[in-house]
C-alpha cells in the first residue's frame, strides 16, 4: 500500500514537468528553454527533475511513450480488424490525429533541437510499428524479395515525408482524408493513380 501513493507523486511531478516543458517551448522555443526554467515553471527542484530524466532531451524522448501506446493500441484493433484496408499500417490514422492535435508544438520545435529530437523518436516508434506488421504477417518473401528492412524504410520514410508536409501546412486536410491518402498510395502504389 505505501508504494500507490508515491507512484502518484512520481506520476504527477512527471505530469507537471512536462506541461512546463510543452508551454515554455511554445512560449521560448525548445533551444532557448533550459532544465531551470522547466524547474522553475513545474515548482520543483532540480533533484526532482534528475530523479526523473537526464535532460530536456530525455524528457522530449519520454513525452513520445503515451503517443506509442496509443499507436500501438490503435495498431492492434487494427491487426483484428476484418477489413482488409485498414489492418495495414494501422499507426497511420493515429499518428496523424495525434500530430494535428498537437500543431502548434511541432511548429514551435521546427528547426530546433527538439524537432530532431521528436521527429527521431517518431521515426523509431513507427519503425518499430511496421516492422511488428510485417512479422505479423510472416516471411512471405520470396528469396530474391524485397529485404523487409527496406520495405520499413520505405514507408516510414514516405510517412515521415507526407506527415512533415500536413504539419508545415498547417494541417489543413483532416487527418481521415490524408490518411486515406498516404494508405492509398503506400498500399496500391504511385502509378495506379496517375497516367503517365
Amino acid at each position: 500500500m505505501a508504494k500507490r501513493p508515491i507512484d502518484r507523486r512520481v506520476a504527477r511531478s512527471r505530469k507537471m514537468l512536462h506541461q512546463a516543458f510543452h508551454s515554455l517551448i511554445i512560449k521560448k522555443g525548445y533551444d532557448a528553454v533550459t532544465v531551470e526554467d522547466i524547474c522553475e515553471a513545474a515548482n520543483v527542484g532540480r533533484s526532482t527533475f534528475y530523479a526523473h530524466f537526464t535532460s530536456k532531451d530525455d524528457l522530449m524522448r519520454s513525452g513520445a511513450e503515451h503517443m506509442r501506446r496509443q499507436i500501438l493500441d490503435r495498431q492492434k484493433s487494427a491487426a483484428g480488424s476484418a477489413d482488409k484496408e485498414t489492418r495495414g499500417l494501422g499507426f497511420s490514422l493515429t499518428m496523424f490525429e495525434h500530430a494535428r492535435d498537437h500543431v502548434h508544438n511541432y511548429q514551435a520545435l521546427v528547426g530546433s533541437r527538439g524537432g530532431a529530437v521528436a521527429l527521431g523518436t517518431i521515426r523509431e516508434i513507427l519503425c518499430d510499428c511496421v516492422r511488428s506488421e510485417l512479422a505479423a504477417i510472416g516471411d512471405k518473401n520470396p528469396k530474391d524479395g524485397i529485404p523487409r528492412e527496406f520495405i520499413v524504410l520505405y514507408v516510414v520514410g514516405a510517412y515521415m515525408a507526407v506527415l512533415t508536409w500536413w504539419l508545415d501546412g498547417g494541417a489543413k486536410l483532416p487527418p481521415a482524408k490524408i490518411d486515406a491518402m498516404f494508405r492509398r498510395l503506400a498500399t496500391k502504389g504511385v502509378f495506379t493513380h496517375h497516367e503517365i
